[in-house]
């Protein structure tokens, strides 16, 4: 009976092993073809200029409620970079940068935190303006992005605020291997979540530990149920 069993034992590890080879295979034949990951991963082979332009729509006959004497947005920061740097994310609590910015509208330290992610690669350029008070005008610069830095991201105080803000994060401007021609975005208002002042003119109320930052769905930007942007953003390509 010993050769009987020696052989179905032979038989049963031969099958066992043809089955695990077969088991090894299968996720690579079901994963997509190597030419799609390089459709997806394609970026424009040169850089980009792009035209930066924000133009407020916070007004008071827009934003009727508490409305405040002096309303202006401070200077645009932002910067081009990869996805390993962003100047604020919904959810992340704010950098001591973006925290005053969006209490003060001082630039800095966030213009320190841009260079050190410039200094690490992950960040290719800083781009500033002066601020915004006669609302008929726009915040106006330009940046550049290339295949390693292709998002942008840009930041100005509401002002006067607490700590409310607006901006956009992370807009990635390559799309198909190619560079978009524009992009338009609306922006909400933020809190950045470093001040617990609810209006305006609030008196200073510092926040420890810091809030996560959020959208603002405070009735000063809740208008008949909806919350309505305060800004527009309007990315231009300027050269290929």
């Amino acid at each position: 009976m010993r050769p009987a069993t020696s052989t179905l034992l032979l038989l049963s590890l031969a099958l066992a092993a043809s089955a695990a080879a077969c088991g090894k295979e299968a996720p690579q034949a079901s994963g997509p073809p190597r030419g799609a990951q390089a459709a997806r991963q394609a970026m424009p082979a040169g850089p980009a200029e792009y035209r930066v332009v924000v133009k407020s729509t916070w007004t008071a006959r827009a934003f009727p409620y508490e409305y405040p004497s002096g309303a202006h947005f401070s200077g645009l920061i932002g910067a081009s970079h990869n996805a390993n740097y962003s100047i604020f994310a919904v959810g992340r609590r704010p950098s001591p940068g973006l925290e005053r910015l969006s209490e003060e509208g001082k630039h800095s330290p966030l213009s320190d935190e841009i260079r050190a992610a410039i200094d690490a690669g992950n960040a290719l350029e800083m781009f500033e303006t002066g601020g915004l008070k006669n609302f008929k005008d726009s915040l106006v610069t330009t940046v550049r992005v290339d295949a390693a830095h292709p998002m942008v991201s840009v930041v100005n105080m509401i002002a006067p605020s607490p700590d409310w803000f607006t901006g956009a994060s992370s807009v990635n401007l390559a799309e198909n291997g190619a560079w978009v021609t524009s992009r338009t975005l609306i922006l909400p208002a933020y809190d950045s979540g470093g001040d617990d002042g609810t209006t305006y003119k609030a008196a200073d109320r510092n926040t420890n530990p810091k809030k996560p930052t959020s959208r603002s769905t405070n009735r000063h930007f809740v208008v008949k149920g909806k919350v309505r942007p305060v800004a527009t953003l309007v990315l231009t390509r300027q050269s290929p």
